[in-house]
């Protein structure tokens, strides 16, 4: 193997390689689905705009799972197993809280804390945003014109996300949906449509009944 990765830089046939790495953490959605299916009240959006799981409340009913445009919440596993029993699951809801213990006491959150190049940053969310717009600025001016913004649009299907992302290539390289959108976003329509059509069948069987009693 040593060979020949010596032999393909002489020949100078090694393909261009990248590391592309990001954090798979809760996005802390505007528009959070999860927070809409959550029967029980689990799941809360705290003072400082992110979702929270009350591992005291949730049910384990993993409906908020499903509700995930982004697959950032699973479900908990039994700590106190090993190898393939670790896999049992316990039924109560996992995900990135943004260490809400943490930044209650005006402390980082322990990644932002403990990450030694600055990668990740915590702050008030308009200054991220504006710091992070220099940063791909600056990124392109240096050549690196793929570069963008991921969940800074207040527009987009989540409603802009409490965590943002500078991505280097498309986000679906780096597992991300490129247009998110909130999965209960069409549940009022639907409701409606229900409605109606529950509306009819009723107004189906008055007439169907009138007619009988009629002949």
């Amino acid at each position: 193997m040593q060979w020949a990765a010596e032999q393909a830089l002489a020949e100078g046939t090694v393909p261009d390689f990248r590391w592309l790495i990001a954090s798979d953490v809760c996005k802390h959605c505007t528009h959070a689905g999860c927070l809409d299916v959550c029967p029980t009240g689990a799941l809360f959006r705290t003072e400082f705009g992110t979702v929270v799981v009350q591992d005291e409340v949730c049910n384990g009913c993993g409906y908020c799972v499903a509700a995930c445009p982004f697959g950032v919440i699973d479900k908990r596993k039994d700590p106190t197993t090993t190898g393939a029993a670790r896999q049992v699951e316990i039924g109560i809801a996992n995900k990135c809280t943004l260490c809400y213990d943490r930044i209650s006491l005006d402390a980082k959150p322990a990644c932002a804390q403990a990450c030694p190049t600055t990668s990740i940053q915590f702050g008030d969310l308009d200054e991220m945003r504006e710091r992070a717009r220099e940063r791909v600025e600056a990124l392109h001016a240096n050549g690196f014109t793929e570069a963008r913004l991921y969940g800074a649009n207040p527009n987009d299907g989540v409603g802009g996300t409490g965590s943002v992302f500078l991505l280097l290539d498309e986000p679906e390289v780096y597992g991300l949906p490129p247009d998110p959108i909130v999965t209960t976003h069409d549940l009022p329509d639907i409701f409606r449509k229900a409605g109606l059509a529950g509306l009819t069948m009723l107004a189906g069987a008055a007439v169907s009944f009138l007619g009988r009693g009629n002949s």
